[in-house]
């Protein structure tokens, strides 16, 4: 039968679901909580009320953040001109700040507000993190790993909840390689992962992981440790995520969230959305939206600082841009919503097995792009690039970064600045050193990402969009096999970082 005469597939049922309903939204002030927000807004508008837990002294800080932070966000304008004059009402009518930290015991929530709101929550979801990969421990695992547990157990106080949401990522896999499946994270008693593989992934034994054990290890390091606190505790859950078969203390933390989730959650259903790593808009509500300096080692090679980076260039990078990551939130949500399942379903929304593209790809795709429309230095002069020069160890790396910035800073053989004026000498040592110890660290950070061989399956994800109505494909498109890499990263990404973080127009070039 061909497609026009087949019937037409009555979808998911997107709109229908989320319009009315009450929702309890943490993070809304990060990059995919505002993305979320402004969708729920302008794809439903219809929507219920939005409660959206902020952090502040008093609930008359949790409104002024609202506003600044929320309501007169960039990401809105496609909703101000909408509601013209009537756009902040609108929102006010919409949002509702909840003071609160997912950091505290109730989510700092005062008992009346409690009472108050559970009363008419509908969906929870929980998309605060501390996304920094070297975080403190104790912090990490502070909001990673204890803070959606509080979340869920808040939602147990809510009597009309339908669903938890949780936005967690498809790096809680860890270290080893293969293929992974969207199904539920855990280590079994042997301390060998195995359910969340196919049987072409590899197998690795790791210490077993005690979380209580773990909550107990960062606190108790954080009370005892006085001098140079922030560095050491850095340090400790990095060494913890490398022993315990992570790459970073984010990943590591993010897991042991889901752990906790799946031990709680008693018979509340509950979807976990595992995005890749989440890049600018791709096209809703504008094309290449990014908030946050997510992309390090992108503008540092557009401002000719990092030439060279660790790494195997045929690396597989798996990156997902941030509203097909809203939209397929936001199908999940619906689906599991409706069909009340007291069951635990994962979806990866991830580019690796259906879409891959190379680190030589994109740096190839930015060599273009800066070539043709190149950055500009402090003086307004542009900038050149070189092809990005990719190196198999950190010694390199180090060695090569170290003359690279020798010679940017005026400090290469024959300058001669020594002579002339001491003083200067020292303070350009100085700041080319601090230069070079902060690419290093970002080395260290990136490094056996650089060299990753993991993949993220998305059977879930990929029959998701097949129950979707051909409207609602329209509407919530999270279709990635659709993204033509060079176009994205050339047309819509690298501008929309040079717009959104840089702060530049390539209209702004002097000659």
């Amino acid at each position: 039968m061909d497609q026009e005469s087949s019937p037409p597939c009555a979808g998911v049922g997107i709109v229908e679901f989320l319009q009315g309903k009450s929702y309890f939204i943490t993070g809304a002030t990060g990059f995919l909580g505002k993305a979320l927000v402004e969708k729920m807004l302008r794809g439903v508008p219809d929507v219920g009320r939005l409660f959206l837990l902020i952090k502040g002294k008093d609930k008359e800080a949790a409104m002024k953040r609202l506003k600044s932070e929320i309501i007169n966000a960039e990401v809105f304008k496609s909703l101000k001109a909408i509601h013209g004059n009537s756009y902040e009402a609108f929102m006010i009518s919409k949002l509702v700040p909840v003071c609160g930290d997912v950091c505290s015991e109730n989510l700092g929530i005062d008992a009346q507000t409690t009472n108050e709101i559970a009363k008419e929550i509908d969906v929870i979801i929980n998309s605060a993190a501390q996304t920094t990969w070297d975080a403190r421990y104790d912090v990490a695992i502070n909001i990673n790993t204890k803070g959606p547990a509080r979340v869920l157990e808040f939602g147990k106080k809510c009597k009309k909840l339908r669903l938890f949401l949780h936005v967690s990522t498809a790096y809680v896999n860890g270290t080893r390689q293969g293929v992974f499946y969207e199904k539920p994270f855990c280590l079994d008693r042997r301390s060998t992962r195995r359910d969340t593989i196919t049987s072409k992934a590899q197998e690795i034994s790791v210490p077993f992981l005690d979380i209580d054990a773990e909550i107990k290890l960062a606190s108790v390091a954080a009370e005892s440790i006085s001098k140079n606190a922030d560095q050491i505790m850095r340090e400790l859950g990095t060494e913890r995520a490398r022993i315990h078969g992570w790459f970073s203390t984010y990943e590591m933390t993010k897991a042991m969230g889901e752990m906790l989730i799946d031990s709680m959650r008693s018979s509340i259903p509950t979807v976990i959305i595992r995005p890749s790593i989440i890049e600018s808009t791709y096209r809703e509500p504008f094309p290449g939206w990014i908030q946050g300096n997510t992309v390090p080692i992108l503008t540092a090679y557009g401002q000719s600082q990092l030439p060279c980076f660790i790494g195997d260039p045929n690396t597989i990078i798996d990156s997902v841009p941030m509203d097909m990551v809203v939209n397929a939130t936001l199908a999940a949500l619906a689906k599991h919503g409706i069909d009340g399942n007291p069951e635990l379903h994962v979806y990866h929304v991830a580019t690796s097995v259906v879409n891959p593209h190379s680190f030589k790809d994109v740096y190839s795709y930015a060599y273009d792009y800066f070539s043709s429309s190149p950055l500009l230095d402090s003086k307004g002069k542009k900038i050149v690039v070189r092809p990005m020069e990719f190196l198999v160890s950190i010694d390199s790396f180090t060695d090569l970064i170290k003359n690279e910035v020798a010679q940017r800073g005026g400090l290469a053989p024959g300058d001669n600045v020594y002579e002339s004026d001491p003083k200067r000498y020292l303070r350009m040592q100085l700041a080319c050193l601090k230069t070079v110890n902060r690419f290093v660290r970002i080395a260290n950070l990136y490094k056996a990402c650089m060299f990753y061989k993991g993949r993220f399956d998305v059977t879930n994800t990929k029959k998701l969009i097949e129950d979707m109505s051909i409207e609602e494909r329209k509407k919530f498109n999270f279709d990635v096999e659709s993204i033509n890499w060079e176009h994205y990263i050339k047309s819509v990404h690298i501008p929309g970082v040079r717009k959104h973080l840089l702060r530049q127009t390539p209209a702004h070039a002097k000659l």
